[in-house]
């Protein structure tokens, strides 16, 4: 077994069973500490809490080294399609990991957390991961994608604060709420033009022809049904965030009648 395959391997079964200890031991013995709130939810709430709190440790791991890859990885900078970079296949295999590690506890609590939609983001993930990681290609790719993780630990803190019925209108939900929507869009949505304009560019150059028929079209399909769910979801999220601004103004404009009116 050569350097490599032992790197990515070691990390994959780490990162596996890092995940797996945090949902099943720490978020329970950290959440109580934080939060008087936790100990009050329902068995099926504390689940799904752990679940999102080991979902924001991996988009806080694996977000802030792909920024750092993105800006300062020589090999895949100088190379987007067969840059070979140990950094990458350490962040991939992490991220690998904890989609396995995820996948078991959705369909282990699936009654209580299943959600089909997860089941195919996450195989659409691994599917592509896979040959970023057998055939060491695409790793600047794989790593920019990996950057729309930066968005779930807002979409999480949303829920968390929904789970401890904080009002909607509060000053937290509110900034949360504004900052997940603006996060989302930037490293969702908006980099969804400028990504296909690059794999417009190599298209056809001979980088891109040594990668075969099976890896082109793996790349391109599974980048199309994860930014399909991308936009799904987006539609989701403004569509609440338009709610709260509204019922936001309607409540500024009740309060201001019956100032009027007192007056």
């Amino acid at each position: 077994m050569d350097t490599n395959t032992e790197l990515i391997i070691s990390t994959l079964c780490t990162s596996f069973l890092t995940f797996q200890f945090l949902f099943h031991f720490v978020s329970y013995w950290f959440s109580v500490k934080v939060s008087s709130g936790f100990s009050s939810l329902s068995l099926e709430k504390k689940i799904e809490w752990n679940s999102r709190v080991v979902s924001t440790c991996h988009s806080l791991v694996v977000g802030i080294l792909g920024i750092y890859i993105f800006f300062f990885d020589e090999a895949t900078r100088a190379d987007p399609l067969w840059g070979d970079s140990s950094l990458v296949k350490l962040n991939i295999a992490t991220a690998s990991g904890y989609l396995i590690s995820d996948l078991l506890i959705l369909i282990f609590y699936w009654k209580v957390i299943g959600d089909k939609f997860f089941i195919i983001h996450h195989c659409a993930a691994l599917y592509a991961y896979c040959f970023v990681l057998k055939y060491q290609v695409l790793g600047y790719v794989a790593n920019f994608r990996l950057l729309a993780e930066l968005s779930s630990p807002f979409v999480n803190q949303r829920w968390f604060f929904e789970a401890l019925k904080y009002p909607k209108f509060s000053k937290a939900n509110v900034i949360n709420g504004i900052l997940m929507t603006a996060v989302f869009f930037i490293v969702r949505i908006a980099v969804i033009p400028p990504f296909y304009s690059f794999l417009y560019s190599v298209y056809g150059t001979e980088p891109y022809i040594r990668l075969g028929f099976v890896i082109q079209y793996s790349w391109i399909s599974t980048c199309i049904v994860l930014d399909v769910m991308n936009v799904m979801w987006m539609i989701k999220i403004s569509k609440g965030c338009i709610k709260v601004i509204s019922l936001m103004r309607q409540e500024k404009a009740n309060n201001s009648f019956q100032n009027g009116k007192l007056d």
